[in-house]
């Protein structure tokens, strides 16, 4: 049941809803904990997924299962990508949700890593999905990651917001309960599904400049230094600490060079509620201009 074969959309298998998994090895795990991002949406700057890939990679997580890619996806929105070298090597590569494992020395939590492409479609069979992959795993506690584009500078401190299902947990690690309201993506609906389903549920949230450059490395490691304290798992974050600085760098080379840019950001500083004459869609422009000169 377990094994390296799809299940059968149409069967419910232990437990999981009508779609099809496909587990490459069952592990054996001690009260895991379940880490998940997800590009899209929610993840502003690539923070998200930028913190989750450096944390997978650094944890050694190996991948164990995948959720099949045809029931949540319109391939006209995010389209495989064809890779590898000319000839028969080549691969398509289709946007899917993945699970890996990183276990540790005995008396600790193993974790298991879920990334993936926000879906398209069927949100609440996915989400349930989900959930019961969880459960079927003894997962004990979960934490996502998210981004969201915000009127902030970058060379202040990471803010960070979130939700936590236990008391006094956000607080203990200075981040700020969320008060957002209105739309939400698959991280909020996975989150509250968690929550639903009576597991321990945390989400950490990164504000990322509307003015920033494409990847913000670093909101992926202020997000990866927090995942790490409320997990309470080490993690050497030398790597994207260098490119966290880099990116710094850069920004402030973009101030330098555009005015409108620069403008906006001296008025953010100065405000306490700051709002400005230049829009997202107008900074983004001036960024892909930076960015067209650079290259």
């Amino acid at each position: 049941m377990w094994g390296g074969r799809f299940w059968h959309r149409d069967q419910h298998v232990g437990g999981l809803p009508k779609t099809a998994v496909r587990f490459f090895r069952r592990p054996q795990l001690r009260a895991p904990v379940l880490l998940a991002a997800f590009e899209g949406w929610n993840d502003a700057g690539e923070a998200a997924s930028t913190a989750l890939g450096f944390l997978a990679e650094s944890w050694d997580a190996v991948t164990i299962a995948e959720v099949d890619h045809e029931e949540f996806f319109d391939f006209t929105e995010a389209r495989p990508e064809v890779s590898g070298p000319e000839g028969p090597g080549r691969k398509l590569v289709w946007p899917s949700t993945s699970l890996a494992i990183a276990t540790v020395r005995a008396g600790d939590q193993d974790l298991v890593v879920l990334r993936g492409t926000e879906p398209h479609l069927r949100w609440q069979t996915y989400c349930d999905t989900v959930v019961a992959l969880a459960k079927g795993l003894g997962v004990s506690r979960v934490l996502t990651l998210g981004a969201y584009l915000s009127e902030v500078t970058h060379g202040r401190p990471v803010p960070l917001s979130g939700t936590a299902t236990t008391p006094g947990l956000l607080e203990r690690f200075s981040i700020s309960p969320s008060l957002y309201e209105g739309p939400t993506g698959i991280v909020g609906v996975l989150a509250a599904a968690f929550a639903d389903a009576g597991i321990e549920t945390t989400s950490i949230w990164a504000s990322v400049p509307c003015y920033s450059l494409p990847v913000s490395a670093k909101a992926a490691l202020a997000l990866a230094r927090a995942t790490s304290l409320v997990l309470e798992r080490p993690v050497a974050l030398d790597g994207l600490e260098e490119q966290a600085a880099e990116y710094e760098r850069r920004m402030d080379e973009l101030l330098e060079e555009d005015e409108n840019v620069a403008a906006y950001v001296a008025r953010l500083e100065e405000m306490d509620e700051p709002s400005g004459d230049l829009s997202v869609e107008g900074l983004a422009e001036e960024i892909e201009r930076f960015l067209r000169g650079k290259r």
